[in-house]
């Protein structure tokens, strides 16, 4: 993420006085700010008008040059052309000549959790939700909980003005059974303990569910009824289920694109995981034009499963890709630690990750254009490397890499992640009436993705706020808090 003159001589024109700020915020019917979100925002008025810019709406549609876009009350009331639509009287007024402005980006597998030692996931929310949101995410989900109550209660203080941050489907503890071998993490003893799970963590407010990967079939369908009967969710990071079992149970969404199917290893013992690495290889001799890989793809666009990629986790573990962007973030511990990582990965001369990588991109693409829901995050776990905000850049950028047009990349990481949330009324696109959650960017990623990287405001509900400041309020510290 980049942010450039031209933003901080804006800033320095536009901050409101806080006390105004917040008298006009809680008139609008939206929450008052709290001094410390107050610290990262750059523009809280009533009606802001972006003039000249490009706009890039989140549907696939060609950007358009030359807009104006009216922003009264954190909604959209109107985009048109600038030479046509007039700015209203007392509007904040920003000429965004040679940028664009997209949807704020709904990214979902996030996490509010990082490696911070061996077996062990740190609690770094407070620091992850303001990295989200510079880097332009506005709405995600958390596709796992290692915080039990923390990812909940976190996204209430959000939703309340308390602290900055995405809005946040926050998901519950994972639903596993046996065999991962993590003390954060409970382990199921049967149907009616899934079914527990699920009702325990609905009635405190979690709002989807995840499965991981020694969860039994009869778990997941237990915790899938459970779920769907109180009208929420339920993805899967896979293993001893395989992917057709998942859609046959009613599965909504599964994880990591194809890297960790396992429907074609042989020999699959059911409700057994045979090894995610075991899946992986055998991902790694497949090809999207076999029969066997159609026919699965054609069975997960029937029974409505969304997919998600995540290619930044497993980017890090490729050898000959770039240093992931963000690391300076990070506490110096955890970076030099991240650092050594990609050093022993980068001398693996196998070519093993590089097949598989290339391999799971093209099934992605495959599915897509076979009409199922491609949907994105970043999971950043695996063994470090993975920063958010950076990393939702870097994870657009890589599906470009995969074959997906910029527009259709931009699409997935936007419009296709409301569509799953049944957000899309209100969030991921551009269009009069809707959300005012929206991505000021210097340049034109609907030609060059990598200006996604350029990041100048972070609009949410009409709020708009500075990426400096709230990278700066982290920077060194990630891994602490």
């Amino acid at each position: 993420m980049t942010v450039s003159r031209w933003t901080a001589a804006l800033l320095a024109a536009v901050v409101a006085a806080p006390g105004i700020a917040s008298a006009q915020a809680a008139a609008r019917g939206r929450p008052t700010l709290s001094p410390e979100v107050r610290a990262v925002v750059a523009i809280d008025t009533d009606v802001v008008a972006l003039t000249h810019v490009r706009v890039i709406d989140g549907t696939g549609a060609p950007a358009r040059a030359d807009q104006t876009v009216i922003v009264r009350d954190g909604r959209i009331a109107q985009v048109g052309a600038a030479a046509s639509t007039a700015v209203p009287a007392g509007a904040r007024v920003l000429d965004l000549t040679g940028k664009s402005v997209i949807p704020g980006l709904v990214m979902v597998h996030e996490h509010l959790f990082y490696p911070t030692g061996p077996g062990v996931y740190g609690n770094v929310a407070e620091s992850f939700v303001r990295l989200y949101l510079a880097g332009g995410v506005t709405s995600m989900r958390t596709g796992g909980n290692m915080n039990g109550f923390g990812d909940i209660g976190l996204a209430h203080a959000i939703a309340s003005g308390q602290k900055p941050g995405p809005w946040i489907d926050a998901t519950a503890p994972y639903l596993e059974g046996p065999g991962l071998g993590l003390d954060q993490v409970h382990e199921l003893t049967g149907p009616d303990d899934a079914r527990r799970m699920v009702d325990f963590w609905a009635d405190e407010g979690a709002t989807s569910f995840k499965a991981y990967m020694h969860i039994t079939r009869a778990e997941l369908g237990a915790a899938i009824a459970e779920a769907h009967k109180r009208g929420l969710k339920v993805t899967g990071h896979l293993c001893s289920v395989t992917y057709r079992e998942a859609a046959a149970l009613g599965i909504d969404n599964l994880e990591h694109g194809f890297f960790v199917s396992t429907d074609f290893v042989s020999g699959k013992k059911p409700d057994l995981c045979p090894g995610q690495n075991t899946g992986m290889d055998a991902i790694a001799t497949l090809s999207p034009d076999t029969a066997p890989v159609r026919d699965l793809i054609a069975d997960l666009v029937r029974h409505h499963v969304a997919i998600t990629s995540t290619l930044t986790v497993f980017d890090t573990f490729v050898p000959g890709e770039p240093m992931p962007p963000g690391l300076d973030v990070l506490d110096p511990i955890l970076r030099e630690q991240f650092e050594q990582r990609y050093a022993a990965t980068q001398r693996d001369t196998t070519g093993r990750m590089a097949r598989i990588f290339a391999h799971a991109r093209a099934l992605e693409v495959a599915y897509m254009r076979a009409g199922g829901l491609l949907i994105s995050g970043t999971d950043p776990t695996g063994g470090g490397g993975v920063i958010p905000g950076y990393s939702n850049q870097r994870e657009l950028e890589l599906l470009v890499q995969s074959g997906l047009t910029p527009l259709e990349a931009i699409k997935v990481g936007t419009l296709n992640g409301a569509t799953y949330l049944g957000r899309a009324k209100d969030v991921g696109s551009i269009a009069a009436g809707k959300q005012a959650d929206l991505v000021v960017i210097d340049g034109d990623p609907s030609a060059n993705i990598s200006d996604i990287t350029h990041v100048q405001l972070v609009f949410r509900q009409g709020i708009a706020y500075d990426p400096e400041k709230l990278i700066a309020s982290v920077k060194g510290k990630v891994g602490l808090f």
